[in-house]
């Protein structure tokens, strides 16, 4: 029994006691049994007097788990001082040294975890590939810094307020202070964790391997994070057989059966590289690794488990990092000498907000650490973690912070020269969507406390009341890989786990006028998203324009050689076939709601709750069918994503394999949707607006196993919007 299992009394999880508590007499039994406050749930109305739940519109668990109150970040007093980090790919380790390791990597049984339980289902010599490039990434307890600021304490009015250091010490309203650093859980102990540059044609195999029981810093945990220190990686959305896509349905089902890998294990994920079915048109341009321990993929993911994984395409030259050749994307690829290359004017940005304690705001949370259901019995401030990072597990819509960080920098500033970029956009964050623009100003940042603003319109810290678009973005690739063609847009939106890659021409404005050396550019956040359910406004349902909030600050160089160039075609996609309408009465369909038990089973797929041992059901289709989500190997098919309402909206995932979008709310978009240009492409991520029902074609190639489709919002992912699928052979 895991330890989040057996935080219990008598061995009851906590998924139990929550569905016990939806169902009544038992569950009040078992609340009184557990002494979790009998006056704590009366005084609510939810105990009758005969210790019964009371009829009430209102759950148990929003009772005993959501306090929808959050801490207000201490303002940053110097933003845009800090550089941005621009990642250095990842070394290999040489075949003499990975060849004298206790457990060496390899294709046969026993070879692909410390457990010796499994085998990699195709070695890379079985399609032709060389033996696979080998890098060691150990999952380490270390510190973060986001800013070298100085900050001011200030409350949700915008006002300075007390502050505390690690021994509880108040200081006074107004008093300056450096920020402690925060507690990570990071891929070789960095936030974001490394960059391995990959190519098709060259497998990559990586060692994860499990150190984070060791504490050498003697850092304080804090009160989230997998609670024993378990890891499963996920390579989003490698083409990738089970045992090494990291997803829990395997683990549990097939696995090394418990949901991750404990401390002082390692597992071997093996990512052959290798488009789906062979075809070049299913290449991809940048995948990202994460965790994805089940329950607690959101409080890992925040606690720093993320990694970078562009992939290049050398194949005729097409997409190589080197602008002389192929497609010229920007790049200028450089070859070191210990096997890894880099590439110039190709940057990756790794989007994440953050939330920081204040040291009075109450930690009522299931998994404070400070006892069996402390949700009931311990609230708890912690002074002590002032400055820290803040996390809740139980958020009511999902989490999102209020500082807003590129590669783990707040307000980071980038100097650039004057020639074309490009960069590759990730959102890393728990539940955030950004919608981002290039835009100028001449009086540059003001607060937002400064401004009048306070509550949810503090976050991101800044705005800039007075600016204008004055560039333009080229996109040239979703999360699926590059587009057919490019397409020039104003703004564009960045749910959770969706990329995004554009070029930017920093050698002149849209209008056509130069830019010169010293000149500013701001990449600015214009979607306020006060909580996890949706945006309040954007620009495609109710633009705020007073919402600007600078993220990344731009400032022009030197001049620069550039071979790039912006193509009129890139990558074709694969064709669907003609007669795909044919499917839709044999599509597989899933609902995702919000569920009425709240807490651990709160958020549903087709009215159930995730069971990791069990392969998801349909809803009932047009031929009347109610299919196992199970699909051949090698076969294609419709599933449709319902949003079931309650006005959320919710980035779900599919694992394994990208696909095509061709209807949207029962409207063909194989042609083109303006509301969401990425339909023409092929992506990973279904984007659902409130009330949304997408059908999309995909295949199911090259593998066979289980694995899962969830909410990317991971506070939603976490408490049960998950189901497991398989492909049979």
């Amino acid at each position: 029994m895991s330890e989040e299992e057996s935080a219990n009394s008598g061995g009851v999880s906590r998924r139990t006691l929550l569905r016990w508590g939806a169902v009544g007499g038992a569950g009040a039994a078992l609340v009184a049994a557990q002494g979790w406050g009998g006056p704590f749930l009366a005084q609510r109305g939810l105990l009758s007097a005969d210790g019964a739940f009371a009829a009430t519109s209102t759950s148990l668990g929003d009772l005993l788990f959501y306090i929808e109150t959050f801490p207000t970040s201490p303002l940053i007093i110097s933003p845009f001082k800090d550089r941005l980090p621009v990642p250095k790919a990842l070394a290999p380790v040489s075949k003499s040294e990975f060849s004298n390791w206790k457990q060496p990597p390899g294709p046969g049984v026993g070879q692909q975890n410390s457990m010796q339980n499994e085998r990699h289902q195709i070695w890379p010599s079985q399609i032709g590939y060389p033996d696979p490039i080998v890098y060691k990434i150990d999952l380490l307890l270390r510190a973060h810094a986001f800013t070298t600021s100085q900050v001011l304490p200030i409350d949700a009015k915008g006002r300075p307020t007390v502050s505390f250091d690690a021994s509880g010490k108040t200081f006074a309203a107004g008093t300056k202070r450096t920020l402690p650093l925060s507690t990570i859980y990071g891929f070789n102990g960095t936030f974001p964790g490394p960059m391995i540059n990959a190519e098709y044609g060259k497998p990559v195999l990586v060692r994860f391997e499990n150190h984070l029981d060791e504490n050498p810093l003697n850092l304080d945990r804090q009160d989230f994070g997998s609670p024993e220190w378990a890891f499963l990686t996920h390579l989003h959305n490698g083409h990738t057989a089970p045992e090494s896509d990291g997803n829990p349905h395997y683990s549990m089902a097939s696995g090394p059966k418990y949901e991750g890998y404990l401390p002082k294990t390692f597992c071997d994920n093996l990512y052959l590289n290798w488009p789906a079915g062979g075809d070049d048109r299913e290449k991809q341009s940048f995948f990202w690794f994460h965790d994805h321990r089940m329950d607690h993929t959101g409080s890992n993911v925040y606690k720093g488990m993320v990694g970078l994984y562009p992939i290049y395409d050398p194949k005729g030259g097409m997409d190589m990092g080197d602008e002389r050749q192929g497609l010229h994307l920007p790049g200028v690829r450089r070859n070191n000498s210990d096997g890894s290359f880099d590439v110039d004017y190709d940057i990756p940005l790794a989007f994440y907000d953050c939330r920081l304690d204040d040291g009075v705001t109450v930690h009522k949370d299931i998994h404070d650490g400070q006892g069996e259901f402390p949700a009931a019995k311990n609230p708890a401030k912690h002074p002590e973690w002032w400055g820290k990072t803040f996390y809740k597990h139980f958020p009511n819509h999902g989490f999102v912070g209020d500082i807003f960080t590129v590669n783990g920098t707040a307000n980071p500033v980038l100097e650039v020269k004057r020639r074309k970029y490009r960069f590759r956009f990730l959102d890393a964050s728990i539940s955030r969507i950004y919608e981002f623009k290039l835009m100028s100003s001449t009086q540059g940042p003001k607060s937002s406390a400064s401004l009048g603003y306070d509550g949810d319109e503090l976050a991101g810290q800044y705005r800039i009341p007075d600016a204008q678009q004055c560039m333009q973005f080229t996109q040239i690739a979703s999360d699926g890989g590059l587009l057919p063609f490019p397409i020039t847009r104003d703004s564009f939106e960045l749910w959770p786990a969706k990329r995004r890659e554009v070029i930017v021409d920093f050698t002149r404005y849209q209008d056509g006028t130069p830019t010169t050396k010293g000149d500013v550019i701001y990449l600015t956040n214009v979607m306020k998203m006060p909580d996890g359910r949706m945006w309040s406004n954007s620009s495609r349902f109710s633009p705020d324009p007073k919402y600007k909030v600078p993220v990344l600050k731009f400032v022009i160089g030197d001049d620069a050689p550039d071979n790039s160039r912006i193509p009129t075609a890139m990558r074709p996609l694969p064709p669907l076939p003609g007669n795909w309408q044919n499917l839709l009465d044999n599509r597989l369909i899933f609902e995702v709601q919000r569920g009425s038990a709240g807490g651990d089973t709160e958020w549903l797929i087709n009215g159930k709750p995730f069971e990791p041992a069990t392969v998801a059901s349909s809803l009932k289709n047009r031929a009347g069918r109610t299919p196992l989500a199970q699909q051949k190997k090698n076969s294609f098919n419709l599933w449709e994503i319902r949003n079931g309402g309650g006005g959320w909206v919710h980035p779900f995932h599919l694992h394994m394999e990208e696909h095509r979008t061709v209807m949207r709310n029962d409207k063909d978009v194989t042609r083109g949707n303006p509301s969401h240009p990425d339909d023409v492409s092929r992506e990973d991520l279904v984007a659902l607006d409130p009330g949304e029902s997408v059908i999309i074609y995909r295949g199911f190639r090259d593998f066979v196993g289980p694995y899962v489709a969830h909410c990317h919002n991971l506070a939603h992912e976490d408490h049960s919007m998950m189901f497991g699928w398989e492909i049979t052979p």
